[in-house]
């Protein structure tokens, strides 16, 4: 098999260096795939259905799967739990892994040529499929995530080493490192959530929320810059790089009291990679590698970014709920 990629940090065994080859290589024939998926859209080739959860499915959302699963049959992973799949299945009876993925997570990004990724975790496995599963993400042997966009970036962290990136070389279907990420900065100006449902957020979020809007005339004494792509692995890749803070609060509408984002597939692995980097990620409040999911495709809040961001979340869920719809003036102990 060729090697997919050309360095893998220490702490792999084997068994796990062969699965994230292999994962690797899966991400670079996907990277092809995607690149062409616009001539498959205007030969009409496109199809959409639903996936386990109920939401829509993009042609490339099912034929990612089916890639991701065929690349790992044959391998130590003994369950392969995916976002598109209703159940655990078993690939290899006497396998030790245990993979969770999003073959393809932000596909609605695909029509506009937004950059989207693939986001999987590995855990050792036990003696069932939900029981390798549904554990907290703590006890991820590895995580990572590829993002197909200008460059074809993979971001991994293995145990509780560093989070490394590696660079795509299409030419060979190589992942080359280079190295571990720079800690995730501390300042930053930068924040990213889906204002238009501001109406619908928690209190505290909104609380958060209206201090950084009020700038240099508010609290916090400064601008901020809102950011958005509405793509997990966009939107995680820029904050490694640049710091700042994402977040997915739960809100009121209807199917939304626990936010959008599944805990197993896509915030587990993120948080594992982004503590990595030195940040912090949590569901608002709680650590989000603590969580332990109760179902295979549980929904959870997240938050995650620069370290002391996260942290200062979590102290407007700690205010009195009269200080939390006070006015931003009278809030002005909060300075991050």
């Amino acid at each position: 098999m060729l090697n997919h990629i050309d360095y893998l940090p220490k702490g792999a065994s084997a068994e796990l260096a062969d699965t994230l080859v292999r994962l690797a290589g899966f991400a670079a024939a996907l990277a092809a795939r995607i690149a062409r998926g616009g001539l498959q859209e205007a030969l009409g080739t496109a199809q959409e259905g639903s996936n386990a959860d109920g939401d829509t499915q993009k042609a490339l959302d099912v034929i990612s799967d089916d890639m991701a699963r065929d690349a790992l049959q044959g391998s130590a992973v003994r369950f392969f739990a995916s976002e598109e799949q209703e159940i655990v299945i078993e690939l290899n009876a006497g396998g030790s892994l245990a993979v969770v993925i999003d073959p393809l997570d932000g596909s609605s990004n695909i029509d506009t040529n937004v950059s989207v990724g693939t986001i999987f975790g590995i855990y050792p496995a036990a003696d069932t499929g939900e029981a390798s599963v549904l554990r907290p993400a703590r006890e991820l042997l590895a995580s990572g995530y590829m993002i197909y966009g200008p460059q074809c970036c993979m971001m991994l962290r293995v145990g509780q080493g560093a989070t490394v990136k590696y660079v795509l070389d299409p030419d060979v279907g190589q992942f080359r490192s280079l190295g571990a990420v720079a800690s995730i900065p501390v300042e930053s100006s930068e924040y990213a959530i889906n204002a238009s449902n501001y109406r619908h957020w928690p209190a505290p979020i909104r609380a958060y929320i209206d201090d950084r809007l009020a700038g240099s005339e508010g609290p916090l004494g400064r601008d901020f810059n809102m950011r958005w792509i509405a793509s997990l692995v966009a939107e995680t890749h820029r904050i490694l790089s640049r710091g700042g803070i994402f977040l997915y609060p739960g809100d009121n509408r209807k199917g939304y009291a626990q936010g959008r984002l599944r805990l197993v597939y896509e915030c587990g692995p993120i948080g594992h990679l982004i503590e990595g980097a030195g940040g912090r990620a949590s569901d608002g409040q709680l650590p989000i590698l603590d969580r332990t999911p109760k179902a295979l495709h549980e929904r959870t809040p997240f938050v995650f970014g620069s370290a002391n961001k996260v942290r200062r979340v979590a102290t407007y869920y700690d205010l009195p709920a009269s200080e939390v719809s006070a006015l931003f003036g009278e809030r002005g102990l909060f300075r991050a």
